[in-house]
């Protein structure tokens, strides 16, 4: 919201400079209003650019590796309240830890490692 106001008030820095500028020409203008059209102008412009700048983005991507110890066998994952099959896309860390939604039955539930001994 903050661009479009600066972007409107650029707009009539800009258009209220170049009226100046022109009416200075005219029999009844001075050539004061040259000085004023050409800071309206400039103002306008200093505004477009000021308004116009990217922002740094702060946002930093973060990538979680895991590293499971012993051998490990690929199983089929299935939801345990439909049996539905389910793929790593449905698979999501909810702070910290792994948060499983059934694309069929819409169920949520996290996801345990149970030891194999």
């Amino acid at each position: 919201m903050g661009k479009v106001i600066g972007y409107i008030a650029a707009a009539i820095l800009i258009f209220f400079g170049v009226l100046f500028v022109w009416g200075a020409f005219s029999e009844s203008g001075s050539t004061g209003w040259i000085i004023v059209g050409v800071i309206g102008i400039a103002s306008g412009l200093g505004l477009i650019w000021l308004v116009g700048r990217k922002e740094k983005s702060d946002s930093t991507e973060l990538i979680q590796k895991i590293e499971l110890s012993g051998d490990i066998n690929l199983e089929t994952l299935s939801c345990q309240s439909c049996g539905g099959a389910l793929s790593p896309d449905n698979i999501k860390m909810v702070a910290g830890a792994p948060v499983v939604t059934c694309y069929y039955c819409n169920s949520t539930y996290q996801l345990s490692e149970e030891p194999k001994w």
